[in-house]
């Protein structure tokens, strides 16, 4: 019986349809990194906004049917989360049959890693898409003074912020060594390579700073610091040359949304 029902979920979790809706999740975390991009430019000339998920959600909210959209964003992230939640479980069908035990849990592990993230998204884009939407900002910065009222809780928030630099890290390595090139199917364009390398390296730097920033948080006690992506460019913005920067910056996640959509096409699932 349950070698049945496990043969019943396999076949659902590479069903052709629920692959693509899996891959409009690129589609949709491509549209927000490019609205984020823009949001930070706009902060570096001078305007407002939130330049993270929740300003790029107001904004297209803001929109003429981009409440719809938001419904189909929410649709497309929570595919992503279960394709990846089915790699968790499976493993990817077009790894390779003989890679090492580590070499699977890691992928696994990734792929479980990746789920949460996914599903954070398409919760926090539900949000919005009911008009219930929060600033990520003002819930991170929440979620820090509560844990800052225990010793434990400190430590733990400034495990999560070494853990978020090393997610930076990792980043820019893969984007580096263009090891990005594994997830994709045959054998790319120069563009494509091209987007991988500068939107990894850039998304991985920003992701860095954010973790830094939560890390010097918790030290100094001081929780609205860490306000996520937003605040870590806003931070930006008050060093020397700090508009250039967040110019650079957000051209940088405009890339990366740029490659989200190239991954649409061709990571292989």
């Amino acid at each position: 019986m349950s070698d049945s029902v496990t043969d019943s979920a396999e076949r659902v979790a590479q069903n052709s349809v629920f692959e693509r809706f899996a891959r409009a999740g690129y589609v949709t975390s491509g549209l927000v990194h490019l609205i984020i991009g823009y949001i930070a430019i706009r902060l570096a000339l001078g305007g407002g906004g939130a330049a993270d998920q929740s300003g790029a959600l107001a904004e297209l909210a803001s929109k003429p049917g981009g409440v719809l959209a938001l419904w189909v964003a929410t649709v497309a992230f929570a595919a992503m989360a279960l394709w990846r939640l089915a790699e968790t479980i499976f493993g990817r069908s077009t790894d390779p049959k003989d890679q090492g035990p580590m070499s699977e849990v890691f992928d696994r592990g990734k792929a479980f890693a990746l789920a949460v993230v996914y599903l954070a998204f398409a919760y926090s884009t539900l949000g919005f898409a009911r008009g219930r939407g929060k600033s990520t900002g003002q819930q991170d910065a929440g979620i820090s003074a509560h844990m800052m009222q225990s010793t434990a809780g400190t430590v733990a928030l400034v495990a999560a912020g070494l853990v978020i630099v090393a997610v930076g890290g990792y980043h820019v390595y893969k984007g580096a060594s263009q090891n990005f090139l594994e997830d994709l199917h045959g054998a790319p364009s120069n563009v494509v390579r091209t987007l991988g390398i500068a939107g990894y390296v850039a998304k991985g730097l920003v992701l860095a700073e954010v973790g830094v920033l939560v890390v010097v948080a918790a030290i100094v006690s001081d929780p609205n610091r860490a306000t996520g992506l937003d605040g870590a460019l806003k931070s930006l913005l008050s060093q020397p040359f700090g508009p250039v920067l967040v110019v650079v910056a957000g051209l940088g996640l405009i890339t990366y949304g740029l490659y989200n959509f190239a991954m649409a096409r061709y990571t292989k699932m």
